[in-house]
């Protein structure tokens, strides 16, 4: 194994030790001492303990242990090491964080409840980055957006919307719990995908220069990216040109605007947020069936068919 993978798999594993650190401390520092209901596999485990009075930790196992077959099957052998651990690390933490003596000392149930979901959002966003998994609805939730193109917290919502819902049907519990457990649902379920899509989000950039020869060249070289450049005409001017078209990660939008800067101070750049992106750097699409069609082209005054692809 190459130094440089070696230091790949330590930096994932210590930001997956932050990201549960994160995560176990919203429940044991603001949630548990609250009794503030919540979601996932820990909540559903919750649910039966109240109800027939079956131990959490064997619920935990029990149900685990079958999603975790599952998703190792569906994602890989290197997601179940990862999701392995995770359990682990996070079991021990669960045992030993509320030693800290802190707890929140916020009365309020509802500023506990955002906090602690954002915290839960924070830590599990930075796990997935990683291609870890803390088990139960993480292993539903990263099944499911392997096949279908949904968000992780769509995901999230639905599983414990159900799981939080049935705290209702318990006698010792009131209407009450069910809503701080929604709210603290709805800004975990925010938050991850907050961290997961700014990762990953795309724009869209068009760059207005009449050096746009030199300036797509150095982003195709620099940056490396596509850039598409469409015939115009300025109105004003009744002058003809280019516009160039980049699609490329937020992350990279410094480094466009900075060569357009470089090459053109006159230059105009307008940038817009995209939904999605699918093709080769960007995602693929997921869930599609690979169908073809019958495509009819005019060639010499003849219809010529071909097939191409459609997903």
């Amino acid at each position: 194994m190459s130094n440089c993978k070696i230091y790949g798999n330590i930096k994932s594993y210590l930001f997956m030790t932050i990201g549960l650190f994160i995560y176990v401390f919203s429940w044991t520092a603001f949630l548990l001492p609250h009794e503030i209901a919540g979601g996932g596999l820990s909540g559903l485990a919750s649910v039966i303990n109240y109800a027939s009075g079956f131990p959490v930790s064997y619920s935990y196992i029990i149900i685990n242990s079958m999603l975790f077959i599952v998703g190792t099957l569906m994602m890989g052998k290197s997601f179940g090491f990862k999701t392995i651990y995770c359990i682990v690390i996070a079991t021990l933490m669960f045992e030993f964080l509320p030693l800290i003596p802190w707890v929140s000392d916020i009365e309020d149930k509802l500023i506990n409840a955002l906090i602690g979901g954002t915290m839960g959002g924070i830590g599990i966003g930075i796990i997935f980055l990683q291609g870890g998994s803390t088990g139960g609805t993480d292993i539903v939730a990263l099944v499911v957006t392997k096949f279908k193109e949904t968000s992780p917290g769509r995901v999230f919502i639905v599983c414990d919307f159900i799981i939080i819902g049935s705290v209702f049907f318990i006698p010792d519990k009131s209407l009450s719990d069910v809503i701080y457990g929604y709210i603290q649902m709805v800004s975990f379920s925010y938050v991850i995908d907050l961290v997961l899509t700014g990762n990953k989000q795309s724009i869209q950039i068009f760059i207005f220069s009449g050096r746009y020869a030199d300036i797509a060249e150095r982003i195709n070289n620099e940056v490396q990216r596509g850039v598409t450049a469409l015939s115009s005409t300025g109105w004003y001017s009744q002058e003809e040109g280019k516009v160039l078209v980049v699609l490329c990660k937020k992350s990279q939008l410094h480094e466009v605007t900075q060569i357009v800067k470089d090459i053109d101070h006159s230059a105009f750049i307008s940038v817009g947020n995209v939904m999605s992106v699918y093709g080769r750097g960007f995602d693929q699409i997921k869930g599609g069936k690979i169908q073809w069609k019958k495509m009819v082209h005019q060639e010499n005054g003849k219809d010529t068919v071909s097939d191409s692809q459609k997903i």
